[in-house]
Formats: structure tokens, C-alpha cells, sequence
């Protein structure tokens, strides 16, 4: 377990420090005694998310979040930014495991959640520096610009068409002037967020509504009616665990979801000079299809925010405050930004973090209702999570909500019959199986990496490898 004492160091992230003292939400301490309904662990946007639609539907319900460490101390506050119409699972895989209507209707929902979200922030006043510049995925070698196609061509295959487009270099470069640029993929279908403005934006709402939101507490295992913690057991009748990169903290639960570090930097503002040779004038969100996955946005503020996967996994889903950074890591990140935009050779980067995500083995994120239980598990976003937690937010709230008032005798909602509903991932193997494995598939895409940019062709045996270490 790791202790509060051994986060007191921890490097603070460009959204922690440019988060105003006025826009924090605050927590209130647990005193060991509480019996309520509804119990969240995990102050994250999942949870808050959950609380907030919860607190709609049932409003006579008494409910708590509580979290170990605060609001926004995970993922959900130190992201990348990206609220996108992003899954970890793509279009044709749903379409084998569910169909091809399921996967069509989840693709439209993750669309319309974008507007969901833009909704409640001007509902609620909620300022995280939100703007809905959409995302550009560059292709910048031949191996590349084929993957891109294919999945330009996969969204006309299921009817968005109109959605996703393939540009070519030079409309790519009128939006974002990287190096090498061949074409790439552009959807209006992304908000580039603060996420830390983001987060404790929903989690003040939250509180508006009367939620009691508890911290430091940590949960150590939840069981039916109750959820243990440092302090105390909590009585309640139902249990939501939204602890995604964490959940290894839980009892019995070290291998139900891999905490795998991304790491980010942020530049200084940029100049007006460095803007113009870059572009990203309207704040899309840039990536490219790389197999090691980068990612980046254009702050409110006038910086590069940057990130990139492939720390290292670390023996036994390990937490620590001393993996949050990782100066291998940013050299590379670094190394990989300049390469994109050279107009950055001479920036100093300010910030250097980062934090554990939370994959589970199958790769696809899900809701699943444990009513024996009554518990609630929600997360595994592979990343992908910023829009998909307040689809979840809202699928939580469906279930609990039905199970209160319909008592199952209607049909159930239309986000119910979503793919995304249903029993949880496979467990992880056991160590050191999965640190071989995992840590194996991260060398193999960087080999693969490397091999594609110094041959211009697709590595056929490294991307082979990494598909069958992750198959499902």
C-alpha cells in the first residue's frame, strides 16, 4: 500500500499548477462512522461522473466519494486533456464480439457524450479551459498513412464517413505543420480540456448536490454492505468502484487491472513566431499512429501539453511516488516532440510528470453490475477515458437508479444496452508472467518504431509480435 507521507514529494503536473486555489474542490475528512446508500471510492472523473448523475435520479439518496488521496489525484486530473470519441476497443472488434448495430450505436453515443459534456460545463459554470478543436492523427511515413487509411475506411464502413476524413499533406499541414507530414485523419469529434479544471469542476458540482465527498480515506476491500477502509468500515447498500490505475491497491484485486505508467512534459508559452510555424490554431488534439502511442494539445495558456506511453510496467502492479517520473522517458518525449515540430529545438520544458493508467486484460473498458454484491465496477479505459467516464457516469446511475424505482420491470435504457455493459475483463496471469509480457511488448514496439522510420515499411514481424501478446 502506498501511505499519503509517500506522495509529499510527488512532481506536480502543469495542470496542478495552474489550477487556481478558488477552483479546487474541497474534501472533507472522515471521522470512522458513516452509513449511507451509496458509496463511490474513487474521486476521480468515473466517480464523480457517477455521483453527479446519481444525485439526479435519486436525490433522496444519501451518497459518499471517498478517496485516498483527493479529488483528481489520478489519471483524471493528470491526463493529457484529449475528451474524446475514443475507445480502447476499435469499430470491427465490436463489431465481432457484439454485433454490427451494437457497435454503431456506441460510436454514436461516445459522439453525443461529447455534447453531454459541454452541456453540464456551461450548465454548471464549470471553466477547464474547454475547446472543441477535434483531433488530427498524422501519418508521416508510408507505413503509417496506411494505417491511417484503414481507419479512415473502417468509419465510412460503419457510416462516419462524414466524421473522419482522410486529408492529404498539405490540408494536414494547414492545421498542423509537423515534419514528414504524408496525410492524416482529422474528426471534429474531440474537446482539448484542463483536466484538472475539468475534474474538480464536477467534483464542486458534486458537492452543489449534496454528495459528501470524503478524504484522505482509503478503501481496502469492498464486500456486500460494506467497504472497509483506514478509517473505519462504511455501511451501505450499494458500492461503486471506480479506482481504475489503482484498483492493484484493492484486496484480492492485484491482478484485475495493470497500472501502466504514461508520462507527459509541457513546454513554456510559446511565442506567436513558434505558433505560426506550428499551427494547431484552433486547439486540435495531434497524434500520431506510431506503435509506441504519443499524444499532445495546445493549452488555453499557450503551451505544448505532450505525452507519450512506454515506462516501463513495474514487478508486481507496484504504485510508487517515484515512478511519476521517468528521465528516460522525457528525454524521449522530447526527443519525440522537437522531431515533430523542429520549431522547438530551443524550448524549455517546464513540467515533467506522470501516472499509472489502468488496463485491463482484455483491453476494453466496461460496467459491470455484481447485484449479489451490490457492487458496481466501472473503468478500464486503456487511456481513452476523459468522455468514456461520463458515458460511464451515467450507465452507473442507470443501473442503480433502475434497480431503485423501475425494479427491473421495463426495458432498460438505451445506454443499458450498450456493448460496454457487461462482465468484467479476465484476470491478468501472475507474476512474472505478465511483467515479461508486458514489459516484452513495450520493447516491441519500440523496435518496431525504429524499424519503420529506418526502412519506410510496415515492421510485419514487431507489430506481429505486440498483436499476439496483446490478443485477446
Amino acid at each position: 500500500m502506498v501511505t499519503s507521507s509517500e506522495w509529499a514529494h510527488r512532481p506536480q503536473s502543469l495542470w496542478e499548477d495552474t489550477l487556481l486555489d478558488e477552483e479546487r474542490c474541497a474534501e472533507e475528512p472522515f471521522d470512522g462512522s458513516l452509513s449511507v446508500d451509496i458509496t463511490i471510492v474513487g474521486a476521480g472523473l468515473t466517480g464523480l461522473w457517477s455521483a453527479y448523475y446519481l444525485a439526479e435520479k435519486l436525490p433522496d439518496a444519501s451518497i459518499a466519494v471517498i478517496d485516498a488521496h483527493g479529488v483528481g489525484f489520478g489519471a483524471s486530473g493528470r491526463n493529457g486533456g484529449w475528451a474524446s470519441a475514443l475507445l480502447p476497443m476499435g469499430l470491427q472488434r465490436v463489431e465481432r464480439e457484439h454485433g454490427r448495430g451494437a457497435a454503431i450505436s456506441l460510436q454514436s453515443v461516445m459522439h453525443d457524450t461529447l455534447d453531454e459534456i459541454e452541456r453540464v460545463l456551461e450548465h454548471e459554470h464549470i471553466d477547464a479551459g474547454a475547446q472543441r478543436g477535434g483531433t488530427i492523427t498524422a501519418a508521416r511515413s508510408a507505413p503509417q498513412l496506411d494505417r491511417v487509411a484503414h481507419e479512415v475506411a473502417t468509419y465510412e464502413q460503419f457510416g462516419f464517413g462524414d466524421d473522419y476524413q482522410l486529408l492529404d499533406a498539405q490540408s494536414a499541414r494547414n492545421i498542423c505543420n509537423m515534419s514528414e507530414l504524408r496525410g492524416a485523419l482529422h474528426t471534429p469529434h474531440c474537446l482539448a480540456v484542463h483536466p484538472a479544471k475539468l475534474t474538480h469542476g464536477v467534483g464542486r458540482a458534486v458537492l452543489r448536490k449534496g454528495v459528501n465527498l470524503l478524504a484522505p480515506v482509503r478503501a481496502t476491500n469492498v464486500r456486500r454492505g460494506f467497504v472497509d477502509t483506514d478509517k473505519g468500515p462504511i455501511a451501505t447498500k450499494y458500492i461503486v468502484q471506480a479506482t481504475e490505475g489503482y484498483t492493484s491497491q484493492m484486496a484480492n484485486q492485484h491482478r484485475n487491472m495493470v497500472p501502466l505508467y504514461s508520462m507527459m512534459i509541457a513546454t513554456e508559452p510559446l511565442t506567436d513566431d513558434v505558433w505560426a510555424a506550428i499551427g494547431l490554431t484552433d486547439r486540435p488534439t495531434f497524434d500520431d499512429t506510431r506503435h509506441l502511442i504519443v499524444y499532445g494539445q495546445r493549452t488555453a495558456d499557450g503551451r505544448l501539453a505532450f505525452g507519450g506511453r512506454g515506462a516501463p510496467y513495474h514487478f508486481g502492479s507496484a504504485i510508487k511516488s517515484t515512478f511519476d517520473t521517468n528521465h528516460t522517458m522525457r528525454n524521449r518525449i522530447q526527443q519525440a516532440l522537437v522531431d515533430l515540430f523542429p520549431a522547438l529545438h530551443e524550448t524549455e520544458i517546464t513540467h515533467h510528470w506522470g501516472g499509472p493508467l489502468g488496463i485491463p486484460r482484455n483491453w476494453a473498458c466496461s460496467v459491470d453490475a455484481n447485484w449479489e454484491d451490490g457492487v458496481i465496477t466501472a473503468g478500464g479505459y486503456v487511456g481513452d477515458g476523459v468522455s468514456a467516464t461520463n458515458l460511464f457516469g451515467r450507465i452507473v446511475a442507470d443501473l442503480i437508479a433502475r434497480r431503485e424505482l423501475d425494479h427491473g420491470q421495463h426495458s432498460p435504457s438505451e445506454l443499458l444496452q450498450l456493448p460496454v455493459v457487461g462482465p468484467l475483463s479476465r484476470r491478468w496471469e501472475p507474476e512474472p508472467i505478465r511483467w515479461i509480457g508486458i514489459n516484452s511488448g513495450r520493447l516491441a514496439a519500440r523496435i518496431a518504431d525504429r524499424s519503420e522510420q529506418r526502412t519506410g515499411r510496415k515492421s510485419r514481424f514487431w507489430g506481429g509480435f505486440i498483436d499476439g501478446l496483446l490478443r485477446r
